[in-house]
């Protein structure tokens, strides 16, 4: 409890040099003992400081009530019970509300507090996880604090890097707290998070004697009247992430329009699944659904698409709207769902998808399959056997586009030889850095599929 609160204080005064004035908010349990910490520290470093406590001193036990005896017995100040003016006066006010124990909604007193630190001006430092932030999850059990940033002690939890996670948790320290009773070796992980390391041992230069063979053959199934871009952006990403050849099947109506500007693809027009056949027979990888639309011609090509045994598959867009309608599990597959179409092929809600998405992508990777990508803020990846998190893009990748990029991406990870789930979570590490970078450059608004197609091919050569 030493080391965190003194890990946090360092946390503070790195971030907000200039604030004199701070409000540290305590519960109950050792959260709150950081709190008091925390406070005894910015103290004896002549800041002003006031404490506001959930529950009154004379009711602390154990470790939290000891800290709390030491930052009164160095002349700190605590706020009168209900007394919240302080929070609107400080420079800065630190969260050490509730911990990463909290599972339901902080009512009176607590939800009072969240509400009164939210309503201050000041940027908030939250302890560990945002008050009412589950840890796990990243779901607002219905009141949370809203922190600038997070120090997180021992070991990440997932809920700041995922669903409503990121808009609370704001920027995010960890503190590893040496000689902490738990580790890496003691503690199974709830997930594994992609870095570029990651990227860099799986994407070994190629041998100078590589040829076209050697980097997969990938086709794109799609594009249905009006969608042709999904198709072409889908080819062209497969392209840049490496593919050695790349062909797309669409509607025979407008194949001659599909590769004008990028050549490169091989484009043919497909009239029906006995046309389609003898196509994947040729491939190593087939990633169904972008502009593949819903109606006959749609159905007769998914069909094609996943009853051959080979290619391997990657399904999005109306690949997985088709698969809603028609359930269907395979061990070999990997599934794209943004959280409307994870609620389709749960036949649930967006909300609930996104009450708790790893119960969510472990319901989908169940029913379904395969390796699940469930998009969104802290994408996640799971095969049924581990969980891996994204904790890159941006709000600006909300746009046209974006998944027919990360489809092709992942389509070409998967026939240059990477397994289901290597492929899938690499691809979408790759997907969401090109965006990062691509806002850094120009902004997040008005931000293109087409200006990440640099960074992945940067990316697919570390």
């Amino acid at each position: 409890m030493a080391r965190a609160g003194a890990a946090a204080w360092q946390c503070a005064q790195a971030r907000w040099p200039a604030a004199r004035r701070i409000a540290v908010v305590c519960g109950g349990g050792n959260n709150g003992g950081d709190g008091w910490v925390i406070a005894r520290l910015a103290l004896a470093a002549g800041c002003g400081v006031e404490v506001h406590t959930l529950v009154p001193v004379g009711q602390l036990r154990g470790l939290p009530a000891q800290m709390a005896q030491a930052y009164l017995a160095a002349g700190g100040a605590v706020a009168a019970d209900g007394d919240t003016a302080g929070l609107s006066q400080a420079a800065l006010i630190v969260d050490a509300l509730f911990g990463i124990g909290l599972d339901r909604p902080p009512e009176g007193a607590a939800r009072r507090l969240i509400e009164a630190i939210n309503a201050a001006v000041a940027p908030v430092l939250a302890v560990d996880v945002p008050s009412g932030l589950h840890a796990d999850s990243g779901t607002v059990l219905g009141a949370a604090v809203r922190a600038e940033a997070t120090i997180s002690f021992v070991g990440l939890k997932l809920g700041p890097f995922t669903g409503q996670g990121p808009d609370f948790a704001g920027t995010i320290d960890f503190a590893p707290l040496a000689g902490a009773p738990a580790s890496g070796a003691e503690v199974a992980p709830l997930a594994l998070r992609v870095v570029a390391q990651d990227v860099a041992a799986a994407l070994a230069p190629r041998p100078r004697s590589a040829h076209k063979g050697d980097a997969g053959r990938v086709m794109i199934v799609g594009g249905a009247a009006g969608t042709t871009g999904a198709v072409r952006m889908c080819g062209e990403a497969a392209l840049r992430a490496g593919s050695g050849l790349v062909s797309v099947a669409t509607a025979p109506a407008h194949a001659a329009l599909v590769n004008i500007g990028r050549p490169e693809l091989m484009v043919h027009g497909v009239a029906d699944a006995a046309t389609l056949a003898p196509l994947l027979a040729r491939q190593d990888v087939v990633a169904l659904g972008p502009g593949l639309g819903q109606d006959a011609w749609a159905q007769a090509l998914w069909q094609c698409g996943i009853a051959a045994e080979r290619p391997a598959k990657v399904v999005d867009a109306d690949g997985l709207n088709l698969l809603a309608r028609q359930p269907a599990r395979r061990d070999d597959w990997i599934l794209t769902p943004h959280p409307g179409e994870a609620a389709r092929l749960l036949e649930s809600t967006v909300a609930s998808v996104q009450q708790d998405r790893v119960a969510a992508l472990r319901a989908l990777q169940a029913r379904y399959g395969g390796t699940v990508l469930l998009k969104g803020a802290g994408t996640l990846v799971g095969d049924g056997r581990r969980i891996a998190l994204i904790d890159a893009g941006n709000p600006g990748m909300a746009s046209g586009g974006m998944g027919d990029l990360l489809t092709g991406l992942i389509a070409a990870l998967r026939g240059q030889g990477l397994c289901a789930f290597d492929a899938a979570r690499l691809g979408a590490w790759i997907h969401a850095t090109a965006g990062d970078e691509a806002a850094a450059a120009g902004g997040e608004r008005g931000l293109l599929a087409g200006d990440l197609l640099a960074g992945i091919r940067r990316r697919v050569n570390p």
